[in-house]
């Protein structure tokens, strides 16, 4: 429940944010263009996720995961009401800096400690994950009908606030609970030596320096955000994979699963790269050429992105009831995750199709339909990689093999960003056809080596 209602306050954002970014002055939005709204939203994602290696890190390392997950709690709370009550870019800019912080410290440790509550076996692992995935695909389907229903009637600010109420639920929920949470998440498992605590300090505060220096000169600006985030992303994911398989601390063994597991993750990177587009290129596409007006009522925009999370959040329970009927029988994760990057490919046929045929106008109807055939393939990608990482992980890197799949979301949502500003360069059917190929095709190159990297990734289980 409490993963439910953080992620209905983080999608509770999310369906309002490229709208806000989008509209006029008069309809209560900022006003910018298409490319610098993408960019801002890509990379606001993408810190949400790579601020996660570091709470996943101080999970390990410092402070305990039950105890992060609570105060990170705390800091999004405040960054959502920071959004609610503070009008402009200063708003704007404390509010995603505190949700970005606060998520970071939260979301892979609250996942590790799913993992503590879930039994080793393969298949029990993976319809509990589905099963937790479902909560969060819930949130994400309740939080933007509730922002999205407040904007569309009374203002931006008001989606904000009950934002704001959805956190401020999960952490009263999570507070009750918390006494009844396994041992394991009140360890500190490989704890940082006491000469070496001033080493995440200086790091932080580096980093900040940097971003506040870089973005004084103009050198960051709303227009690059994207390219920026992605290129961190993308260098600090390789050096996180280079660290644990040369870690002394990890075996031969473990160092052979997680070979297997980068073809996975790369695919993950780029499918979710594809699925964040519904807050980036999509928004602009909705904003554009989708008629929202049914009669006299208009459908609120952030409805059109809650049909995939819907789709998903219906396709869960038959397909975690799947997976756990057929046991050892089941097809293996390189095949879930290659069938799902083809299903998001054959959404963006359809996208094509119906634009080719409608012209400038999309009937909302058949763009609640794509929305479905999207949000579906989810279910056979984000759990099973949470499932995955969680089994598989070093035994001295299990919050961090964790974050190691948020850092997929992270590259995918900074890649939804400079998506977006290539949307905004280019001619609209060219581009849905360019994405469509480029899914199917990465589809069945992964499903051809599936049993090759299965086999990597199952060494010594």
């Amino acid at each position: 429940m409490t993963e439910l209602w953080e992620r209905f306050s983080f999608y509770g954002l999310q369906g309002i944010l490229a709208f806000y970014l989008l509209y006029t002055l008069q309809e209560g939005g900022l006003g910018l263009g298409a490319a610098a709204a993408a960019s801002i939203v890509g990379a606001y994602g993408g810190a949400v996720y790579l601020a996660q290696i570091f709470g996943a890190w101080m999970g390990d390392r410092v402070l305990a995961p039950k105890r992060l997950v609570f105060w990170g709690g705390v800091v999004i709370t405040l960054g959502h009401l920071a959004l609610a009550f503070i009008p402009g870019a200063a708003g704007l800019g404390l509010g995603l800096g505190l949700i970005v912080v606060g998520t970071g410290a939260l979301k892979t440790n609250i996942t590790s400690i799913v993992g503590f509550l879930l039994d080793s076996n393969q298949s029990k692992r993976d319809a509990g994950f589905s099963y937790f995935y479902m909560a969060i695909n819930i949130g994400a389907v309740a939080g933007p009908l509730a922002t999205g229903i407040a904007q569309s009637m009374v203002g931006f600010h008001l989606g904000f606030g009950l934002a704001a109420v959805g956190m401020m639920a999960a952490l009263i929920q999570y507070a009750v609970g918390m006494r009844n949470l396994p041992e394991q998440a009140s360890i500190v498992r490989n704890p940082l030596l006491r000469s070496k605590a001033w080493v995440p300090l200086l790091v932080v505060a580096v980093l900040a320096g940097v971003i506040i220096m870089a973005w004084s000169t103009r050198i960051l600006n709303s227009g690059n955000m994207a390219n920026a985030t992605t290129l961190v992303i993308v260098g600090a994911s390789v050096a996180y994979l280079a660290i644990m398989l040369s870690s002394k601390v990890v075996t031969p063994v473990e160092k052979t699963r997680l070979r297997g597991f980068i073809p996975l993750f790369i695919v993950s990177a780029l499918y979710f790269g594809f699925l964040f587009q519904n807050f980036t290129t999509i928004a602009i596409i909705i904003t554009e050429r989708v008629d929202l007006h049914l009669g006299s009522w208009e459908f609120p925009a952030a409805w059109v992105t809650t049909m995939g999370p819907l789709a998903a959040v219906l396709a869960t329970p038959l397909l975690a009831k799947s997976w756990s009927r057929k046991g050892n029988r089941q097809p293996n994760a390189a095949a879930k995750i290659s069938f799902g990057m083809i299903q998001i490919g054959l959404g963006y046929v359809f996208l094509l199709i119906v634009s080719m045929l409608s012209g400038e106008s999309i009937p909302l109807i058949l763009m609640l339909v794509f929305m479905v055939i999207v949000g579906v393939s989810e279910v056979l990608v984000g759990p099973i990689g949470l499932s995955l990482a969680t089994r598989i992980a070093p035994s001295m890197y299990k919050s961090q093999l964790v974050a190691l799949i948020f850092f997929a979301l992270a590259a995918g949502s900074s890649l939804s960003g400079l998506l977006g500003q290539i949307y905004a360069a280019m001619n609209h059917e060219a581009y849905l056809g360019m994405i469509a190929v480029i899914a199917i095709v990465l589809g069945l190159a992964l499903r051809a080596f599936t049993q090759k990297i299965n086999a990597a990734i199952g060494a010594g289980l």
